[in-house]
């Protein structure tokens, strides 16, 4: 076990790079292959990053001896991807959201199973040191009895943004900003406040031509009897804005603001304990390295993979925040409330358009 982990890439897209960035920054593994359905595609990353590319996904895992594949494609093909290659032997990381149907992402979920492989969800966000500390805030019950939390994505994406890769926007392949940018936020609303009971929501598309939607707004009780607030646009002119989350309690109140969940904006409590004094200091914000909270990630990955045991997030975590996400959508479409534990009827995503 003291060699390293070796990780092939399916996609090498924009994401890729960032992945690639983070297994440098992690010492217990490496990439030693990439594959990509547009071979000059895979061939130019192959030579920026020093390593052999392939046609075929097989063919790289036998010939480099993969055991990691990290699936980096648009949304709607990690479930197929994954479905086919589950029998590969190896471990799985997806980008998020794992799938755009829960009948996939349960599909998923047993193939690795059965298999006997794992499934990690990224979802990078959970190890900035802000988060963290939230958490443990959480895990303490520093907060009492929970009132609300609000998820903020403020963003911007411009026509051009959509139109440069033809599956972005989509129903059958991207999803919306529900889908895409806010899915890191809306793990991390559930992660923090737990199981969602119901939800109503209102989506809108304002100033791109696209087939989801670019705004989208949901009210969520959750099963505690805390209130929730996503509010997600990439509509948000003329640059990104924010991406925030807050956590209000009977004894206590958090805010992590910044683009991405990364900066400690409010921290207080009825009760300090002399760690408060510290917090900004510690845990204020993450470091500003280039994909350091994916390494953070990716590291967590790995030591799952080395001892056997559960990673922080994997395909049932994935699969919680897409039953929300299809909620959210099915919400929208009727105009009612929607309990969760549901099977959706009338949302779009992950299907073909039927314009």
């Amino acid at each position: 076990m003291s060699e390293k982990l070796k990780f092939g890439f399916v996609g090498c897209g924009a994401i890729a790079n960032k992945h690639a960035e983070a297994l440098s920054m992690v010492p217990d593994a490496e990439l030693a292959a990439v594959y990509d359905q547009n071979t000059s595609v895979a061939k130019a990353f192959s030579q920026k990053k020093g390593v052999p590319y392939y046609d075929d996904v097989r063919k790289m895992i036998a010939a480099e001896g993969i055991q990691v594949l990290s699936l980096l494609t648009p949304s709607g093909v990690h479930g197929s991807l994954l479905l086919e290659l589950a029998d590969a032997g190896v471990h799985f990381v997806v980008e998020k959201p794992m799938a755009l149907r829960l009948e996939e992402a349960d599909e998923m979920i047993r193939a690795c199973s059965l298999h006997g492989v794992q499934l990690f969800v990224v979802q990078q966000n959970r190890f900035n040191p802000p988060i963290q500390a939230l958490r443990r805030a959480l895990d303490q019950g520093r907060f009492g009895k929970l009132v609300m939390g609000t998820v903020r994505v403020r963003w911007s994406r411009n026509q051009e943004y959509y139109d440069s890769k033809k599956w972005r926007g989509t129903w059958a392949m991207d999803g919306g900003v529900i889908t895409n940018q806010a899915s890191h936020h809306i793990d991390m609303l559930e992660w923090c406040m737990g199981s969602v009971e119901s939800v109503m929501a209102m989506t809108s598309t304002r100033l791109v031509d696209i087939e989801t939607e670019d705004t989208g707004l949901a009210i969520l009780r959750f099963t505690n009897g805390a209130l929730g607030v996503i509010e997600a646009t990439t509509a948000t002119r003329p640059k990104d804005l924010e991406g925030s989350i807050s956590i209000l309690g009977e004894h206590g109140a958090v805010e992590v603001g910044g683009f991405y969940m990364n900066e400690l904006k409010t921290w207080q409590f009825e009760d300090e304990t002399e760690e408060d004094a510290e917090v900004f200091e510690k845990h204020g914000s993450t470091p500003k390295v280039f994909a350091w909270n994916h390494a953070e990630y990716l590291k967590d990955v790995v030591r799952a993979i080395r001892l056997g045991g559960r990673g922080l997030v994997e395909g049932m975590d994935g699969r919680r925040s897409l039953e929300l996400i299809m909620a959210i959508y099915e919400s929208a479409e009727t105009g009612s409330e929607v309990k969760l534990r549901f099977r959706p009827k009338v949302a779009r995503l992950g299907l073909p358009n039927h314009k």
